[in-house]
C-alpha cells in the first residue's frame, strides 16, 4: 500500500485534450460517470470506479459508479462495504494529514483487512485500485479506480499517469456531484417506482423494476444482475417501459423525473 500528496498546481493540461473534452461535455449529465470511465481508459485502464464519502459526522454516501467490459456490480460491493468493512477501513486515511489534504493511494487487494477484502474485493474479482482523495474534518472523499482480476496489473507508467490526471479527475468529479440532480443517488428504489407508477400508470412491475434501477445510474448489465434477468429481457423492458413513457433516451427519463416535459 503507497500514500503520497497530490502534487501542487493545475495539472489538467497533462491530460489529453480529447479525454479532457468529453468528460467536460458530460458534466452534470446521468452519463458522465460511464463517460468518464471510458475516456480515462486508454491511460489508466480501469474495470471500474466510484465516488463516495465516508468519515466521522456524515452519513456514508455513494455519489456515482460505473464499470466497463464487466457486470456492473458496483453498487454491491457499495452495499458490501457498508454491511462492515467500513467502520475500520483506515485504507484512504491517513492519521498525520493536514485538517485539508488531497491525498493519492495505490493499494493492492492483499494488503486490505480481511474482512474488507473477502466482502468486497474477494467476492466482486477486484484486485487493485488507485484512488484520489480529498481530506477534509475527518471527512473522506475518495475517487476509486479499479483493476479487475481479468486485467494486468497496472504498470508504473499507468500509475504515473494517474497521479499527473489526479488533481483534474477531483476537480471533475466534485463539479459533476455539485451540478448533478439528486435524483441521481439519493432517492431509494421504491420511491422512484411510487414516482414512476404516478407518472405512468400502465407500467409492469418488472418495466418499474428496470427504470427506477436506471434513475439510481445503474447499467443495464448491472440491472441485469440484480434482478436476476438475462440482458434482452432487461432491454425489452426498458423498451416497452419507454414507448409507454414516450421516450427514446435514459437521459429523457431524468428530464421526466425532473418535472421537465417529455421529448419526442
Amino acid at each position: 500500500m503507497r500514500k503520497w500528496n497530490a502534487a501542487s498546481g493545475p495539472c489538467a493540461a497533462a491530460m489529453p485534450g480529447q479525454a479532457l473534452a468529453g468528460m467536460i461535455e458530460q458534466l452534470g449529465q446521468p452519463q458522465f460517470q460511464d463517460a468518464l470511465l471510458e475516456q480515462l481508459h486508454p491511460l489508466v485502464p480501469a474495470a471500474s470506479w466510484s465516488v463516495y464519502q465516508v468519515g466521522a459526522g456524515c452519513e456514508p454516501r455513494l455519489f456515482l459508479s460505473a464499470s466497463r467490459g464487466v457486470p456492473d456490480t458496483t453498487r454491491a460491493c457499495w452495499q458490501a462495504y457498508l454491511s462492515g468493512p467500513y467502520l475500520g477501513d483506515r485504507t484512504l486515511a491517513r492519521e498525520s494529514a493536514a485538517a485539508d489534504e488531497t491525498l493519492l493511494c495505490h493499494i493492492a487487494a492483499c494488503e486490505v483487512p480481511a474482512e474488507h477484502r473477502a466482502r468486497v474485493y474477494e467476492a466482486h474479482g477486484v484486485a487493485e485500485r488507485v484512488s484520489v482523495v480529498r481530506q477534509q474534518g475527518g471527512v473522506v472523499f475518495a475517487v476509486n479506480f479499479y483493476r479487475h482480476l481479468h486485467q494486468r496489473p497496472y504498470s508504473d507508467g499507468q500509475i504515473a499517469q494517474f497521479e499527473s490526471l489526479a488533481p483534474a479527475l477531483l476537480a471533475l468529479v466534485q463539479k459533476h456531484v455539485a451540478l448533478a440532480p439528486p435524483l441521481l443517488t439519493e432517492e431509494p428504489l421504491a420511491a422512484w417506482r411510487r414516482k414512476l407508477a404516478l407518472l405512468e400508470a400502465g407500467l409492469t412491475g418488472r418495466e418499474l423494476d428496470v427504470c427506477a434501477r436506471l434513475l439510481r445510474g445503474m447499467t443495464q448489465e448491472g440491472i441485469a444482475a440484480d434482478l436476476g434477468l438475462g440482458l434482452p429481457t432487461v432491454k425489452t423492458y426498458r423498451n416497452r417501459a419507454f414507448a409507454r413513457l414516450g421516450i427514446h433516451f435514459r437521459n429523457q427519463l431524468f428530464a421526466l423525473l425532473a418535472g421537465q416535459p417529455r421529448l419526442h
